[in-house]
């Protein structure tokens, strides 16, 4: 059981987060993690781990959850406390996760078309668990995840 003071901060995380500016800046930029395996230099890993960490903090707080990808996100938050809330979400990430896992070896060894397969089947099954993030949220109760008001 998280505590309360790690509760907040995950909500106010997952509330910039699930701004689409966020959320679909991030997907897009997925390929950029393979840049530091295909150049060999870990120096190339700063920028994209910088954009990573910086990008949920410079977008503002949703106001609605009207976008899909802000239902997305915060269908994930509410996911991430209890992942047994849909079990099928468990495989997509993991099927997700060895799609970019075997694009980054394929990176690794320079192989372009293995490793665009795998960040795009990536990307791919990234998009089919923000559809099931999406269907948890809005099958959720909406008055547990208040939306700040301005």
């Amino acid at each position: 059981m998280p505590t309360a003071t790690f509760a907040r901060s995950r909500r106010r995380l997952f509330l910039r987060h699930a701004h689409p500016i966020s959320a679909w800046t991030r997907w897009a930029t997925t390929p950029a993690v393979l840049v530091p395996l295909w150049r060999r230099r870990w120096s190339a890993a700063i920028p994209v781990a910088a954009w990573m960490a910086i990008n949920p903090i410079v977008t503002p707080p949703v106001t609605d959850d009207h976008a899909f990808a802000t239902r997305a996100m915060l269908g994930e938050e509410e996911w991430t406390t209890d992942p047994r809330a849909d079990r099928g979400l468990i495989a997509l990430n993991v099927v997700g996760s060895a799609c970019l896992a075997a694009a980054g070896l394929a990176a690794w060894r320079r192989r372009r078309l293995p490793m665009t397969v795998g960040v795009a089947g990536s990307m791919i099954i990234t998009l089919l668990s923000w559809r099931g993030y999406a269907q948890l949220y809005d099958r959720g109760d909406r008055s547990a995840l208040p939306l700040p008001t301005e």
